[in-house]
């Protein structure tokens, strides 16, 4: 892996683990050899090995399992899985990281596999499984959200302390934790990836949701549609507003989300005025002394 690519994992599995153990779990190649000292790698009878029952990932594509499998049976496992004393079984290991490749290994007939053990609690687990999932993309918008609620509601995480650990930022935690305010039945065609997370967004504020979902996937609705038809099924025509007015012409659910968080925390009005990627951030206040609380915030930050 890249140098650019470890970075990333700086507030992550480094923090977590320590740089030494983090680059092993990330890209070391283990030289066959006996279990010992704990963060050391070494060769693990697959059946020693099993899955965590609190992973966060929950579908695995048969496509890409199979195509994992092909390369396997090539290459083997260049990658060790990260794994942890079975808090089960004793003399087994449960897996942390890499439940993919072990699955894989599976079909592809493979006996034993490149292993690092280290000693974890059930948070530092739940915390390594999102980052390696979601700073890889793994990890479906839903069960993304789903991790990021076992943070907050199991291990009292806040938002910021959750987006510092899996490195984003905390409006997309925010948005990614709508979604699961969402019905069941867009969540599910979130889950079978009929519907994309920027879809789910807009159609969060409709009132109507479900059956929107329904039109947007019979349709083929890109996102900046989906938009369009739930402003319309709230009530308007779809047509840009005027300032303050409500959704305006060119927003998007990302943005309108981080409006609400910032009037949120300010309680005060705010609006995002973006024009590719540079604008401003006006807050509305009207009295001195909510100019003066603007002041000492901004002084205090």
């Amino acid at each position: 892996m890249a140098a650019e690519g470890r970075r990333g994992l700086g507030r992550g599995l480094s923090a977590l683990l320590g740089e030494q153990a983090a680059e092993a779990v990330m890209d070391a190649a283990a030289e066959p050899k006996a279990p010992s000292p704990e963060g050391s790698a070494f060769m693990a009878p697959i059946e020693l090995l099993h899955p965590n029952p609190d992973q966060p990932r929950k579908t695995f594509g048969e496509t890409e399992l199979e195509e994992l499998a092909q390369s396997l049976r090539h290459k083997g496992v260049i990658q060790p899985l990260l794994v942890r004393p079975s808090p089960r079984i004793a003399g087994e290991f449960e897996i942390v990281a890499g439940e993919r490749r072990w699955r894989a290994a599976q079909r592809a007939g493979l006996r034993e596999l490149p292993t690092v053990v280290r000693r974890l609690d059930d948070s530092e687990v739940l915390q390594i499984a999102i980052i390696e999932n979601v700073q890889r993309a793994d990890l479906n918008p839903v069960e993304e959200a789903m991790a990021y609620k076992a943070l907050i509601d199991q291990y009292g995480h806040t938002q910021d302390e959750v987006a510092e650990v899996v490195g984003k930022s905390r409006s997309h935690v925010a948005n990614t934790l709508r979604l699961l305010g969402l019905p069941g039945e867009v969540q599910d065609h979130l889950l079978h990836g009929r519907l994309t997370a920027g879809h789910a967004r807009a159609l969060a504020t409709a009132g109507d949701p479900a059956g929107l979902a329904r039109r947007v996937i019979e349709s083929g609705l890109n996102v900046r549609d989906t938009e369009t038809l739930a402003r319309k099924a709230a009530g308007g025509d779809g047509r840009p507003r005027a300032p303050g007015s409500g959704l305006a012409a060119g927003k998007d659910a990302d943005t309108l989300a981080l409006e609400n968080d910032l009037a949120e925390l300010l309680g005060l009005g705010v609006q995002i005025v973006d024009k590719g990627g540079a604008g401003e951030v006006r807050v509305r206040y009207t009295t001195l002394e909510q100019l003066d609380e603007i002041c000492r915030r901004l002084s205090r930050s």
